[in-house]
């Protein structure tokens, strides 16, 4: 079978996809060559893709995190041999094809326990929810937390990541089918519909103080939502915005002492040290069973469908390409 790549021509839509053959020279030093079993795609890549977080220059590749087997390595690698599992995530993207180089000390030695499919789907969100949970917000036993999108592949870890740490866990979810879900993760009480008063059912679960911490990776208006929700001198914090740009928000919505933080694991990540402890605490986390349910499984062919999928949030969990 002929090795693929997807080249992204330019910011736009999934039509700015193009598949093409790949040839990959072997290591360099400190590198090693990984072929692809299984790789995560996330609504990174969607930004990534429509150039809300524009990339140097294109055509590019995108993608953020896969996990496979090692095929060789270059001079100077002495921690890896042939046939060794393992995953990566982080900087610098480019994980949209059958193979690839990367150094070595970016890759991650899989326990045998941990397949290449889980973690694929876990990885970045495990050391995201290892990100925010512990460095941003030192989420504790007692601690209360909001989490947007539960059932999702970020917030299906969140849930069980915060219960991990006997936390109370309330969650957002748009439907009835994805509230079970997120209720077998752990989930305390659960808001459901796009239409739900979620700042009034969070003040009625708290008995009107408010969240510690609500984690929002919706954006748009959501995010003074998750502020309203937050109690005075506890936080929020915004990780994404899968409804779309999020306005200016006035900073009296801020009062009385309330924080906000915009956190990036890819900048968290970019250091080698921080990248490291963040990913060995997610691989851990997996072991435990903190892992992202896999949603949906699409060919690399695929592509488009599968980032089509993710925008339209229909799927529950992660959902993978498959070189």
């Amino acid at each position: 079978m002929t090795d693929q790549i997807i080249v992204l021509n330019s910011p736009g839509d999934v039509a700015q996809f193009q598949l093409q053959d790949q040839r990959v020279h072997p290591p360099g030093k400190g590198e090693i060559k990984i072929r692809h079993h299984a790789i995560g795609t996330n609504f990174l890549d969607v930004y990534h893709r429509k150039g809300i977080y524009p990339l140097p220059s294109y055509p590019a590749v995108i993608g953020a995190e896969a996990a496979g087997v090692v095929e060789a390595v270059g001079p100077g690698v002495m921690s890896f041999k042939e046939g060794d599992h393992i995953a990566y995530a982080g900087p610098p993207v480019g994980a949209y094809c059958s193979t690839r180089n990367i150094a070595a000390d970016r890759a991650i030695k899989l326990p045998k326990a941990i397949s290449a499919k889980t973690a694929a789907s876990s990885l970045l969100k495990g050391m995201t929810a290892y990100m925010l949970l512990t460095k941003t917000y030192d989420v504790q036993g007692g601690s209360c937390v909001l989490v947007h999108a539960a059932a999702g592949g970020l917030g299906s870890m969140l849930v069980r990541w915060a219960k991990s740490l006997n936390a109370t866990v309330i969650g957002t979810v748009s439907s009835a089918e994805k509230a079970a879900l997120a209720e077998s993760y752990g989930a305390d009480h659960l808001v459901i519909g796009r239409g739900a008063d979620i700042v009034a059912e969070v003040k009625r679960l708290t008995g009107g103080n408010g969240v510690d911490v609500a984690f929002d990776g919706i954006g748009g208006d959501m995010l003074v939502k998750s502020i309203r929700s937050v109690r005075p001198f506890g936080m929020a914090v915004s990780i994404g915005q899968a409804a779309g740009p999020v306005p200016p928000v006035p900073v009296e919505e801020l009062r009385p002492g309330k924080a906000l933080s915009h956190p990036s694991i890819m900048a968290w990540s970019a250091d080698i040290d921080r990248y490291r402890e963040a990913a060995q605490a997610a691989v851990r986390a997996m072991e435990t069973g903190i892992v992202s349910q896999i949603g949906a499984e699409y060919s690399l062919t695929n592509v488009a469908t599968a980032h089509e999928e993710m925008e339209t949030g229909r799927s529950a969990g992660s959902i993978l390409l498959i070189p």
